[in-house]
């Protein structure tokens, strides 16, 4: 098993930033891709970024290229979410997930392990 634990969200003003946490713990295998997704009200959960084992390989949702940036400390067994220029659509509860098979994927079904998320607001 692994567990998830974000930190980080919190209240924002529009054109502010954020950085989000995620600290992995428990059975993890070797090389495994770290991502992060959210959800609005009423929505599905949607992909924002995610990260290779050695960080060479990131991905990012359209719609938040340019003002988000993904990272990783191996060491530390922790992913981050640097969000800036954030505006009141990016709301939502933001999870972070663990895929084993060390492929970097958009796909929440494609995600083994999920944390219990993180609360951005983002007034305008």
């Amino acid at each position: 098993q692994v567990q998830l634990l974000e930190s980080g969200g919190g209240l924002v003003q529009a054109g502010g930033s954020l950085r989000l946490s995620c600290a992995a713990s428990g059975r993890t295998s070797s090389r495994y891709t770290m991502g992060w997704f959210r959800q609005a009200p009423g929505k599905e959960r949607d992909f924002v970024a995610a990260i290779s084992w050695s960080g060479v390989t990131t991905r990012y949702a359209d719609s938040v290229k340019g003002r988000f940036t993904i990272s990783r400390d191996n060491a530390k067994n922790t992913v981050y979410l640097q969000m800036n220029s954030l505006k009141p659509e990016d709301t939502a509860v933001y999870y972070c997930a663990v895929d084993q098979t060390g492929l970097v994927l958009t796909t929440p079904s494609e995600y083994e392990y999920w944390g219990q998320g993180t609360q951005v607001t983002v007034s305008s």
